[in-house]
């Protein structure tokens, strides 16, 4: 059992497909996403529409945002499950500085500090994860589980359970409004990614963040701090989750605690998807980021067939068991065959 546990989970499991190199990665997701498009243009006449891809690259940046939100803890070898909960608290922090300015008459002063706002407290709640993570020797999971409850019921005692709108119109227009013809949350969210990739593949401290999640003592002895790198992993954690509480709250026109509380494991299958390593130090960007349409193609999809959204909910953690078990058997036949060569 303990051998199939490690095996199942390694990181030769992981990389172990000797198309793993970045090539090999979006060649192996893009030939899935193609079988899931043909597959359901065949079962519906109504998939390949304008309408159905406009739904899609409306949702996807709401859950993408916070896969990204995900993703930075995970290469350092950590997790952050107070995603959600810390972008409903962004929200609510530019609820209430947009109400402050005027409501719905606070214009784009009222709505450039609300989001200014919002991103702060987000930096701020992410900085105070990371230190308790950083400087407490605190497990990711048990810290990140006490913030979400703390975020949580915070959000609850303040809004009473309720909900806060009121925002002026120039707000909802950047969450659902277009640009060339491009929703403005699929730029932003875009845009986003660009930043992670360029963060992560050419920055020290994203070289920072896959030394920490490779191996952290060697990170440690290599003179790098791994205190202040944790910290700044949960940094920019928050500030996602704050740019994702900012478009929850622009296409809803409203705010409300609990919103997206869904998302949070979906986040983890798709970095998981996207082969980003559950120990830490591998994993890129632009897998995740297909990863993410493949399960908005899927939910679309589904929902076009009329099936239940729980059994697409259902689907998404049956494929996240069926590639563990595909990568244990592979890691499994590549070893068999490099014994036998």
């Amino acid at each position: 059992m303990h051998s199939f546990v490690t095996q199942l989970f390694s990181r030769n499991a992981s990389r172990g497909s000797p198309s793993s190199g970045p090539a090999g990665e979006l060649i192996g997701i893009s030939i899935v996403l193609l079988a899931l498009l043909i597959l359901f243009s065949s079962l519906s006449d109504r998939f390949f529409t304008g309408a159905t891809f406009s739904s899609i690259a409306f949702q996807l940046p709401e859950l993408g945002l916070l896969a990204l939100a995900m993703l930075i803890p995970l290469l350092s070898g950590g997790l952050n499950l107070a995603i959600t909960f810390s972008a409903n608290i962004s929200a609510l922090t530019m609820a209430w500085v947009i109400g402050w300015l005027g409501g719905t008459d606070a214009g784009m002063t009222g709505i450039l500090l609300g989001m200014l706002a919002a991103i702060l407290s987000g930096a701020l709640i992410g900085w105070a994860l990371g230190a308790i993570v950083a400087y407490t020797g605190a497990h990711p999971i048990l810290a990140s589980l006490a913030m979400m409850i703390f975020l949580r019921g915070l959000g609850e005692f303040l809004t009473r359970g309720g909900s806060i709108s009121g925002f002026p119109e120039e707000l909802a227009y950047l969450g659902q409004g277009t640009l060339f013809g491009i929703p403005i949350p699929l730029l932003i969210f875009g845009l986003s990614a660009a930043i992670w990739a360029l963060i992560l593949n050419r920055t020290r401290l994203g070289f920072s963040i896959y030394m920490l999640g490779s191996n952290t003592a060697a990170t440690r002895y290599s003179g790098i701090s791994t205190r202040r790198t944790l910290t700044m992993v949960y940094v920019l954690s928050g500030i996602m989750c704050g740019i994702a509480g900012i478009i929850m709250a622009s296409r809803f026109n409203s705010v409300r605690v609990g919103h997206g509380e869904a998302y949070l494991l979906i986040t983890v299958l798709a970095c998981f998807l996207g082969r980003v390593d559950p120990f830490g130090g591998f994993g890129r960007v632009a897998p995740v980021v297909m990863a993410l349409i493949i399960l908005q193609v899927i939910s679309s999809g589904l929902n076009l067939l009329g099936t239940n959204q729980h059994l697409a909910t259902a689907l998404w953690g049956g494929i996240l068991l069926a590639v563990m078990v595909v990568r244990y058997l592979w890691a499994r036949f590549s070893s068999r065959r490099k014994a036998s060569a």
